[in-house]
């Protein structure tokens, strides 16, 4: 049973960016702890423009940047959700699971908490997220607001994430920047347990695509509670083909991993001696 890491860029990222994850996991440094070593890639990925997590993410349509993220390793779970102006918002979802007697902070909450455990503030919007809102008021300006807008962009690339397997243990990591456009304060499946991320002592799940309906139907802890019965590709594919929305899943247990979305998805997977 090797030690081993494998991400994903999102629902609907072009298979293209394989290569950029590629090169994440060849930088990445062997720790001897399955929530490093699935935490370290999503902070790469969190100051990567090119991913919707961190630098990089989506505004939301009042223009402020709101970010969620989780880390799950054994029974413990942290995530911030909708926290602002902050690079790394994995690193305080970790801090939120280890120096805090919480499992989710929110809001104002959450970046309060990320100053007082010495974040800085920093500004994550970027040229590409500027003018992805400017083009929408005007599309809107034009044509008015669409009842159900929170699908308008289907190709918007979704939440990154990792899972890992070190020494027979399993940790998870997501962060992500929203769907566009979406209400300030949306919250998606990503920061909540059992719905975009899952890891216990059979394995790790993280999830990507429509949040709403990722979370509706738990799909993270559905599929971590089948892991036995059959094996992992077919547990996988069976829940993600059910979904008529974009779904994705990468998973890993003690001795198979799969990468698998019902939409274009990049992906990267390294195994550590």
């Amino acid at each position: 049973m090797a030690n081993a890491v494998l991400v994903h860029g999102g629902a609907g990222s072009p298979d293209s960016m394989s290569s950029v994850l590629d090169d994440i996991l060849k930088d990445l440094k062997f720790e001897n702890s399955a929530l490093n070593m699935a935490i370290g890639p999503v902070v790469s990925m969190e100051n990567n423009p090119l991913f919707n997590a961190g630098t990089g993410s989506v505004p939301r349509i009042d223009g402020s940047i709101q970010m969620d993220a989780a880390v799950m390793s054994g029974k413990d779970f942290g995530s911030v959700i909708c926290i602002e102006n902050v690079k790394n918002p994995v690193l305080v979802a970790r801090d939120v699971m280890v120096k805090s007697p919480h499992i989710m902070l929110s809001g104002d909450g959450a970046t309060e908490f990320a100053r007082e455990m010495g974040y800085e503030y920093y500004n994550p919007a970027t040229e590409r997220s500027i003018e992805r809102l400017q083009k929408f008021k005007e599309e809107t300006a034009r044509n008015g607001m669409p009842d159900k807008f929170k699908f308008l962009e289907k190709k918007s690339e979704d939440t990154v994430g990792a899972v890992s397997r070190v020494n027979g243990k399993f940790a998870a990591a997501v962060s992500t920047g929203g769907s566009f456009p979406m209400l300030r304060g949306r919250v998606g499946d990503s920061p909540i347990i059992g719905a975009g991320i899952y890891a216990g002592e059979k394995g790790a799940v993280v999830a990507t695509g429509i949040g709403e309906e990722i979370a509706r139907n738990l799909l993270s802890y559905r599929i971590y509670s089948q892991i036995g019965n059959e094996s992992l590709n077919s547990i996988v594919k069976r829940e993600v083909d059910s979904f008529t929305v974009s779904c994705g899943i990468i998973a890993i247990t003690e001795n198979e991993y799969i990468s698998y979305s019902n939409t274009s998805m990049a992906y990267a997977y390294r195994e550590f001696q």
